[in-house]
């Protein structure tokens, strides 16, 4: 393999991502997206971050969907992912619940605790 198989541009922000030491990288570091390679048995479409999970070790690995196929795959996080983006994915399920966030107070008075938005002093009544 030479130094311009390992150059990749990411089809999903442009960015160009260029060889590291000899290696090509699964998924773009800027976005965090790939492609649904075809000679794994992929569609060709672009697989894009749709969460993160951490392994026993503690290694966190990015879980991409297939924008054209649906099929999803598990990929190491690796040195130099934008740790920012990475966030944002691990996130983003906090920030959509799949219930109303109003409804947080009730549901904690019916599993027995105050239920009051407040934090930890106002529950334990200080």
């Amino acid at each position: 393999m030479n130094e311009s198989e390992n150059i990749i541009n990411c089809p999903n922000c442009g960015r160009i991502i260029p060889a590291e030491k000899g290696k090509r990288r699964n998924h773009c570091p800027g976005c965090l997206a790939a492609v649904h390679a075809e000679e794994d048995g992929g569609c060709g479409g672009i697989m894009e971050p749709v969460s993160v999970w951490v392994k026993e070790g503690g290694n966190w690995e990015i879980i991409e969907r297939c924008r054209l196929c649906g099929e999803m795959k598990l990929v190491e996080l690796e040195a130099g992912d934008n740790p920012v983006k990475v966030l944002s994915v691990a996130s983003k399920p906090l920030s959509m619940p799949p219930f109303p966030i109003e409804k947080m107070e009730e549901l904690t008075r019916i599993m027995g605790g105050q239920g009051e938005i407040g934090g930890y002093d106002r529950e334990q009544g200080e």
